[in-house]
C-alpha cells in the first residue's frame, strides 16, 4: 500500500524577514520594500490590489501560492495616501542596507507608519519621506 507523501513547505528567507516584520504590525498594510519596489503579501495583497487597482498576481512561496501585489517605490507618494484614505493603518518596511553590497537577504526594519493622516510609528531619517508626507498635510 503506498502511504500520501505529504509535500513539506519550505519558508524562503524573504518571506521569512517578511512574517517577522508583520508579525509586529498584524493589523496594518505592510508594504515591504523588495528591490525597486513595495510589496504585498497575502491578505494584503488582496487589500491592495482592490483598492490601489494594480494587479493581483501570486508567486511560489517554497511549494504554495501567495498572492501578490506592488507598485514602485518612486510611486509611495501616490498610493499611501489612498490606502490611508480608504482607512487602512500602513506600515512601510524600507532596507537599511544597499542590495548590492550584501550576499545575503537585505536588512528591512519598519520606517513609517499612517493610520488617519497620522504617523504612528517611524525610526528612519524623514527627509527621505518628507514628500509624502507634505502630501498629507495637503489631502
Amino acid at each position: 500500500m503506498a502511504k500520501a507523501v505529504e509535500k513539506e513547505t519550505k519558508i524562503t528567507p524573504l518571506m521569512k524577514q517578511y512574517n517577522q516584520i508583520k508579525g509586529k504590525y498584524p493589523d496594518a498594510l505592510l508594504l515591504f520594500r523588495v528591490g525597486d519596489f513595495y510589496e504585498t503579501f497575502g491578505k494584503d495583497a488582496i487589500v491592495a490590489s482592490k483598492i490601489l487597482g494594480i494587479v493581483l498576481t501570486a508567486r511560489n512561496n517554497g511549494g504554495s501560492k501567495l498572492e501578490l501585489a506592488g507598485f514602485p517605490h518612486h510611486s509611495l507618494d501616490t498610493y499611501l495616501p489612498k490606502l490611508v484614505r480608504a482607512g487602512k493603518r500602513v506600515a512601510i518596511c524600507d532596507q537599511l542596507e544597499d542590495p548590492k553590497k550584501t550576499k545575503k537577504i537585505v536588512k528591512k526594519k519598519i520606517a513609517l507608519g499612517f493610520k488617519n493622516l497620522n504617523r504612528f510609528d517611524y525610526d528612519f531619517n524623514m527627509d527621505k519621506y518628507s514628500k509624502v508626507i507634505k502630501k498629507f498635510i495637503y489631502l
